[in-house]
């Protein structure tokens, strides 16, 4: 099932992996809807990526939101595709601090929500669309999620950030299990360091020991590098179930 032709609804897509993600798919023929909650960049996304995009301010927790994008979507083109980048960082919550304190539940259940609560409307309000579809080359549509390394490694004060990310993981092979009847395949990425704009906001020496980590290639992920790998996912016949860490061969210490 190819891309050209067809429409994409991409979360987060007004920055970094989903921007990214955009662009290659427009590349490839495709039309973009951009779910982001961000209104100022995802008008400036907009903008930049041309008329094959449109931009639907939306929190992926919120079904009535997520589901005004997919009508976007679908009015923008036949939608066989979704990539779901959209999340937030961990807390760096101890489990239980300095003092003796126990780590803050609001906290970890905010983290919970965003990024696997998040992950799951979008997954299954999507699922219930491309389901509608007929199928071309086998498939109905194709699904890429993001996980992390952090779902495999997590470090001391990841632990909402890394149950969320490991739910994520722990969900791709039953989504797609469940979604074979319908013809969605479903594939997820697990980043490493990625070069994203809220790692732009360290110092350049503390971005240098960080790339430095990474044995091969010694640098940190680029935006485009996800982009490709979730390009490919959507159109590889052959590829479902799966999560596939792209780290540079990392593999995180313990802080």
């Amino acid at each position: 099932m190819h891309i050209d032709g067809s429409s994409a609804l991409v979360t987060g897509g007004a920055s970094g992996l989903g921007l990214a993600t955009a662009r290659r798919i427009i590349d490839r023929g495709g039309r973009v809807v951009l779910v982001d909650i961000s209104e100022e960049q995802g008008v400036k996304a907009v903008a930049d990526l041309g008329e094959a995009a449109r931009f639907v301010r939306a929190d992926v927790t919120d079904e009535a939101a997520v589901t005004e994008a997919l009508d976007t979507a679908r009015q923008h083109g036949p939608l066989r595709f979704v990539v779901h980048c959209a999340g937030r960082g961990g807390d760096r919550t101890r489990i239980v601090d300095r003092d003796g304190t126990p780590g803050d539940l609001a906290t970890f259940a905010e983290v919970v929500r965003v990024n696997l609560v998040g992950t799951y409307n979008v997954l299954r309000l999507a699922a219930t669309r491309l389901a509608g579809n007929d199928v071309v080359d086998g498939d109905r549509g194709a699904v890429v999620l993001t996980s992390s390394v952090a779902a495999f490694d997590g470090q001391i004060g990841q632990t909402s950030y890394t149950a969320a990310k490991a739910g994520v993981h722990g969900m791709t092979l039953v989504a797609a299990r469940d979604l074979a009847g319908r013809q969605i395949r479903v594939n997820t990425i697990a980043p490493g360091i990625m070069d994203t704009p809220m790692l732009g906001r360290l110092r350049e020496d503390i971005r240098e020991g960080l790339a430095a980590s990474v044995p091969h290639p010694r640098r940190l992920g680029a935006a485009d590098d996800f982009a490709r790998l979730a390009v490919e996912m959507l159109e590889n016949p052959y590829l479902n179930g799966q999560t596939v860490r792209l780290d540079g061969a990392i593999r995180m210490a313990p802080r």
